[in-house]
């Protein structure tokens, strides 16, 4: 990745609701999530919402799919990892080990959350 890429992507998450968004599909995994299911589940009205994700996607963050009349977003791994290893690159001095990642300090809050309602892919 790319400085101006990294500072495109950093700035499209630096806003709460964009990263309510992507952590949510992030979560959801490669199939997505129809984008009236992510309104429902952030409590976000659809045209607010449509703004995120074009910010989103802009900064290579989300993709996004047709099926039927549903619009499906998803989370573009590739580039969410990309910025990691970006972020990380020659960390602690070249000694990875060093530099593995925390727990976060949300995952046992992840346990308790109620999974979020939306409707499965069609094949």
């Amino acid at each position: 990745m790319k400085k101006p890429d990294a500072l495109a992507a950093l700035a499209a998450l630096a806003q709460e609701n964009r990263l309510d968004v992507f952590r949510l599909l992030v979560e959801a995994g490669r199939q997505g999530m129809p984008a009236g299911a992510v309104a429902e589940a952030l409590k976000l009205a659809p045209n607010t919402l449509t703004f995120h994700f074009d910010r989103l996607r802009d900064a290579g963050l989300v993709t996004v799919r047709r099926d039927g009349r549903s619009m499906i977003y998803a989370a573009r791994y590739e580039t969410m990892n990309a910025l990691i290893a970006y972020l990380t690159e020659n960390c602690c001095r070249g000694r990875a080990e060093e530099c593995l990642p925390a727990k976060s300090e949300n995952a046992g809050l992840r346990k308790m959350r109620r999974p979020h309602k939306f409707a499965e892919p069609v094949s």
